[in-house]
């Protein structure tokens, strides 16, 4: 017996913070490992962060919070046993996924085992719309969606380009394609067609034949929907060939990882995120905090800091950490205070009033540009 305990504490500092009896345990799930693990890391800093900072004002009701991270590696067969695991365990909260391909057929699991799940980063409409539709309340996203996304920079990019000659790429996923359909068929609404548009295999190591396909339609912009392993080697190789083209991204390359990746070869990318959380003044104390511990809070880190605050804020509304409960006190329209900044859920669990900044990675940083 003793062998066994020893073996479950063990198991329970590998996974997160060892959880006692009468924590307030939340899953952080997304990808901790692969190729998309930078996004991982950002949603266990920000998670932990967040934990941390509630726990010493005394937790949640009384109760101390306490994580276990769950590695998905953004496939969707992983996500699925992931959430079956978080629910057979009995975990009732989720920070994640990550991916909308994982973040899709999760939500089915936590639904069934009635878990509330509130995604830091994942923004295919389909997820909280296929949720409503099937009656499912506890599916929520506290990020942006794409076709919110499409709206701001599809019309941003036919006037910018117009007479340009633009191809629209995406990588195939749930998240790349969503996010490139969305922003095509705006910046086709508003007057500008693109001259090909096409998905490619993400994970390979050469993609010199459709850089010279770009390079022979005379291409002078590519907007992306896919992730910044692929974008920064499509840039590099294209560099090689000295052909330079203006790629436009969604929020996947706010990540450091994308100029380890481009180098040089990604001066000038420009990408969609949601204003700048860092700048936001409730944001100031758990950057600093965060920042002093070694960690950038990048990209997503913030938003799952504000997904753990959300839940706490939820549980103390609602009374109790009844997963259906605490949902129903998110959306009752009332605002939730976050680090970034204060937000509100509409019946879905959509964010309300999301706004966007266009960035540019410029020497290895990236700054919002002047619209």
């Amino acid at each position: 017996m003793r062998k066994f305990l020893i073996l479950g504490t063990a198991l329970g500092l590998l996974m997160g913070t060892a959880a006692r009896a009468d924590d307030l345990t939340i899953a952080v799930a997304g990808p901790l490992t692969g190729p998309l693990a930078t996004i991982g890391d950002q949603f266990k800093q920000g998670a932990q962060a967040a934990a941390d900072a509630i726990n010493a004002k005394g937790g949640v009701m009384g109760r101390k919070i306490a994580l276990q991270f769950e590695d998905d590696q953004c496939d969707p067969k992983q996500a699925v046993s992931i959430a079956n695991r978080i629910a057979a365990a009995g975990i009732q909260f989720v920070d994640g996924h990550a991916c909308s391909g994982s973040s899709i057929p999760a939500s089915a699991v936590y639904a069934e085992n009635g878990t509330l799940m509130m995604t830091p980063a994942s923004s295919n409409p389909v997820l909280t719309d296929a949720a409503a539709a099937n009656g499912w309340t506890n599916i929520m996203r506290l990020y942006t969606r794409d076709d919110a996304q499409g709206a701001f920079i599809g019309p941003w990019i036919a006037k910018e380009y117009a007479g340009k000659n633009v191809a629209v790429l995406h990588d195939k996923s749930a998240y790349g394609q969503g996010i490139a359909d969305a922003v095509r068929a705006t910046m086709n609404a508003n007057g500008l067609k693109e001259i090909m548009a096409e998905g490619i295999n993400a994970g390979e190591k050469d993609y010199n034949a459709l850089v010279t396909k770009l390079k022979d339609a005379k291409v002078d912009v590519v907007y992306f929907g896919g992730y910044h392993p692929e974008a920064g080697l499509i840039l590099r190789q294209a560099a090689e060939q000295g052909y330079k083209f203006q790629l436009i991204m969604p929020d996947s390359i706010a990540s450091p990882e994308f100029w380890q990746v481009a180098g040089p070869a990604g001066e000038g990318t420009l990408f969609v995120f949601p204003s700048d959380p860092q700048a936001k003044p409730e944001a100031k104390e758990a950057v600093e905090k965060i920042t002093a511990g070694g960690f950038k809070p990048d990209g997503f880190t913030l938003f799952s800091y504000a997904v753990v605050q959300a839940i706490a804020q939820g549980v103390e509304r609602a009374g109790s950490d009844d997963p259906t409960a605490v949902a129903a006190a998110l959306k009752n329209g009332q605002p939730v205070d976050t680090v970034v900044g204060t937000v509100a859920f509409d019946e879905k669990g959509d964010l309300k009033n999301a706004s966007y900044d266009i960035n540019r990675w410029s020497n290895g940083a990236y700054a919002p540009i002047a619209k």
